[in-house]
């Protein structure tokens, strides 16, 4: 079964996608040159079940939100534009090999440490209940209570199967 996946999104004539865990893990980083929508497609398919398709600017470029709108995800955008400077000291740690797969990275990172908090607590919730933590942390995301995605554990695994 595939797991539940944040993916951020950097567009362009140089197009990146960072595809992280529900724990914050990278998972796969993609570029390429002259790349659309169905570039972006075949590749979030090929990462994960998304939860978040997110953007590093205030304003999420309208292939963001088509991406959001065609995997039926939630959409982040920060509530200002990420600088690079911050970017950088935020990402220092990990090899990336583009300012696009950076921007994407951070686009990524800035969705998940925004869930950040609820997603522990789910976790340790759905352990306790014996409910599948990334089934619950997936619902949680799309704004049930911790509380109400563990309680609808079969519901969570049916919904979110593909």
């Amino acid at each position: 079964m595939m797991e539940h996946v944040i993916i951020g999104i950097d567009t362009g004539k140089t197009s990146a996608i960072a595809c992280i865990d529900l724990y914050g893990n990278i998972k796969k980083l993609h570029t390429a040159k002259s790349s659309g929508i169905p570039w972006f497609v075949e590749k979030i398919r090929e990462s994960g079940i998304p939860v978040v398709i997110s953007s590093d600017k205030k304003k999420s470029q309208d292939t963001v939100r088509k991406l959001a709108s065609i995997f039926n995800c939630v959409l982040f955008a920060p509530k200002e534009d990420i600088p690079v400077w911050k970017k950088n000291a935020e990402l220092a740690m990990y090899k990336v090999n583009s300012i696009h797969e950076r921007d994407a990275l951070s686009a990524a990172k800035a969705a998940y440490n925004r869930y950040a908090n609820k997603l522990w607590q789910a976790e340790r919730l759905a352990k306790l209940s014996n409910a599948d933590p990334d089934s619950v942390k997936a619902m949680v995301i799309r704004r049930y209570s911790v509380y109400e995605a563990v309680n609808k554990k079969d519901r969570v695994n049916r919904f979110f199967k593909k």
